[in-house]
């Protein structure tokens, strides 16, 4: 085997490991933004106030829904 070859074999091996660790780093920045999401999401659905009840309501209402436009 001459020098370049190994050059070119300790070449290759080196960057097949910075583009593992480059796809490593990319996974976990990728989980902690949906975990981030995640909990957004939560809290802005904790923060809605409770639906409020429709018994004050006359009868007629809320009971059709108009499909033509």
């Amino acid at each position: 085997m001459e020098i370049r070859e190994i050059n070119s074999v300790a070449n290759f091996a080196t960057t097949q490991k910075t583009a593992e660790t480059s796809d490593s780093v990319d996974l976990a920045v990728l989980k902690k933004s949906i975990d981030v999401q995640a909990s957004t999401a939560t809290a802005l659905i904790e923060a809605l106030p409770p639906a409020t009840p429709t018994n004050n309501l006359p009868p007629h209402l809320g009971r059709n829904i108009n499909t033509t436009a």
